[in-house]
């Protein structure tokens, strides 16, 4: 049977780097592993920010979008048959930040899937500075990913203050008595610098597994609730897109956006990952990527967004 785990979490809550640092361990220790981009994006930068990690030991692959639900859910099933075959010890999942976690149990109990697959460990990662003010439909969301996980991961926690991850915490157990659960999060949740994990941090996520818990139900199409605007081929440089990005997230009259991201280059022509939230505006540099920034948030005001980038 293959190990089968689902990293999940709000669009950039840090999913896709947190990946990169558990997959980096399992690569490192021997195991062969495959990672799914269950996403219905348009743009594939997750894709691109995980390419380092291909070669022997791990293969990318990804779910092209999907028109509806259905057609999603036949999609992520035809994909893991076919990934079934392909002797990884372990498969990693990464959905969308806007996902019925349903969907990836009712698909693992599908035949011949359940003979294959067997679910290892279910992992939500929350961004440690959290919004204090969230939709109701975000707040679903939040308790939806959360409510099965065998453990929650905090991302930029040493970045956060005490206050903020008592607030986050607090905002977890809230969201999840707003959908009629019973759970409450304190010591499944690792609160601790990615870059500091030893052994026996990733031994613990290795063997967090998964609860099953019920929850009040809510049904939220994909763009409902978290919204992403891609801006493609900006005739612009580094320094004139993170401004504008710093600008959109200042003004209020942009709706209520949580992050910018991306990929740019700087003058040498060298390629940078772009990640913008209220807090700070970083950029790394990256192997390869391409021409897209992308705007995440809520009641966004495209026209002024677009305005800023134009």
């Amino acid at each position: 049977m293959v190990k089968i785990d689902l990293i999940t979490g709000f669009l950039g809550s840090g999913k896709t780097t947190f990946i990169k640092k558990y997959a980096k361990y399992l690569i490192d220790n021997g195991v062969n592993i495959g990672i799914l981009e269950n996403d219905y994006g348009a743009v594939n930068v997750d894709m691109m920010l995980l390419k380092d990690l291909e070669g022997e030991n791990c293969e990318l692959e990804m779910i092209a979008g999907g028109c509806d639900a259905d057609c999603h859910r036949r999609r992520f099933r035809t994909k893991l048959i076919a990934m079934g075959m392909c002797g990884y010890d372990r498969v990693i999942v990464e959905p969308s930040g806007i996902y019925d976690v349903d969907e990836f149990f009712d698909v693992l109990r599908d035949d011949p899937i359940d003979r294959w697959y067997e679910i290892g460990n279910v992992i939500t990662v929350v961004d440690a500075k959290l919004e204090p003010e969230l939709s109701d439909q975000a707040d679903y969301l939040l308790a939806s990913e959360a409510s099965n996980a065998g453990c929650i991961v905090l991302s930029r926690s040493q970045e956060a203050e005490d206050v903020e991850i008592e607030n986050t915490v607090a905002h977890l157990n809230y969201a999840m008595e707003k959908v009629q659960c019973k759970r409450r999060f304190q010591n499944e949740i690792i609160i601790k610098d990615w870059d500091t994990f030893d052994n026996t941090d990733y031994e613990k996520l290795l063997s967090c597994g998964y609860v099953s818990e019920n929850y009040r139900k809510m049904h939220i199409e994909e763009g409902e609730t978290f919204k992403s605007l891609y801006f493609m081929n900006l005739d612009k440089t580094k320094d004139e897109i993170t401004e504008a990005a710093k600008k959109v997230l200042e003004d209020g009259e942009c709706g209520k956006v949580f992050r910018v991201k991306g990929f740019l280059k700087d003058k040498e022509e060298k390629w940078l990952e772009l990640n913008a939230t209220h807090q700070e505006i970083r950029t790394a540099p990256i192997p390869e990527g391409q021409e897209v920034v992308i705007v995440i948030g809520e009641e966004m005001n495209e026209a002024k967004i677009r305005g800023y980038f134009s």
